[in-house]
């Protein structure tokens, strides 16, 4: 499990790492701009609550990287050929 050459067993793996790639970027970026957004809030008194908030989610949607991880890793298994992967 974990192995970065996973990706690279087949084309469904591959199907899946690029989605997951993709979902991880979604991700990544949201939880930057909702940051960089909830900081520019903190400097009005009138919108820090909102500010929170902000910082809230994005630290939800930084808690979704390595779930994000992980379902790529059981969708690797699903596939199938993972033994292999692991053996090697």
């Amino acid at each position: 499990m974990f192995d970065p050459r996973s990706h690279e067993l087949s084309d469904a793996h591959r199907k899946i790492h690029a989605y997951a790639a993709l979902a991880y970027t979604a991700v990544d970026f949201t939880a930057a701009l909702l940051f960089i957004v909830g900081s520019v809030l903190f400097f009005d008194e009138a919108t820090v609550t909102a500010g929170t908030w902000l910082f809230l989610i994005g630290s939800i949607f930084f808690g979704l990287r390595p779930a994000i991880t992980m379902l790529r890793e059981i969708a690797y298994i699903r596939v199938g050929a993972y033994q292999k992967a692991a053996s090697e």
